[in-house]
């Protein structure tokens, strides 16, 4: 089913869905990793998942690997890190819609205050319009599993630098970009953990050879594909 998009399917998620046998990752998927400005690392030793959220590049191939591969950094002395080393198998998440709660209400009938996370207040912010209204303006409405194998760069490679100045160049933003102060903390740059998380003379290069996915839409539907070089297929569960 190379260079045709299967349909989305409501089926139960535990098994493939439609699967895509294709030579490159899906349009759909490319532009969602273009978009987006963060993604979500699953890594997991001794049965114990671990979740990190980190800066990410993507790149279709490299003058290192033809296959599709999204470099990450990371301090050696992470749990990330271990966990990479003691199993290379990774799953990433990635979307590109903005994560907002709407503005909730009381169910119909119900005579309980709400005391949840967030609080009412909360929800009527200022901020929470603004970005309920960029949603409402269809920015994705897909987010993306995607399973690979994860290797540490070594250290003074001509390779390690070839992937550090890419994931620099890609999370270098101007003023009113990625320039603005992401985390919101007073007296630090604004540059999304750049010059801690990727120039840190100690932070380690990853890569991630992508092997295959799962595309979801806000409906709940989802399609399987693969990469089809890859000689194994895992596939995403809920």
């Amino acid at each position: 089913m190379d260079n045709m998009t299967a349909p989305f399917n409501y089926e139960s998620s535990a098994g493939t869905n439609n699967l895509q046998i294709t030579s490159s990752v899906p349009s759909e998927v490319a532009q969602c990793l273009q978009n987006a400005r963060f993604l979500h690392l699953a890594t997991c030793t001794d049965l114990f998942p671990h979740v990190s959220l980190m800066n990410y590049t993507y790149l279709p191939s490299t003058p290192y690997s033809s296959s599709p591969t999204i470099i990450m950094t990371t301090n050696p002395s992470s749990k990330k890190t271990h966990n990479l080393i003691s199993n290379p198998h990774v799953s990433l998440l990635v979307h590109d819609w903005v994560s907002h709660r709407p503005l909730t209400t009381a169910r119909r009938g119900s005579t309980v205050e709400r005391t949840g996370s967030p609080p009412p207040e909360a929800s009527r912010s200022s901020l929470a319009n603004l970005l309920l209204n960029l949603n409402t303006s269809a920015l994705s409405s897909i987010s993306v599993t995607i399973n690979g194998d994860a290797r540490l760069v070594d250290m003074g490679t001509e390779e390690e630098m070839y992937y550090r100045e890419q994931h620099l160049d890609n999370n270098t933003f101007s003023e009113g970009e990625g320039g603005q102060r992401i985390w919101g903390s007073e007296g630090q740059e604004g540059d999304g953990g750049r010059g801690i998380f990727i120039e840190g003379e100690e932070v380690r290069v990853v890569v991630v050879k992508i092997r295959d996915g799962r595309v979801s839409d806000w409906k709940g539907a989802v399609r399987d594909w693969s990469l089809e070089d890859n000689s194994e297929v895992i596939v995403n569960g809920d």
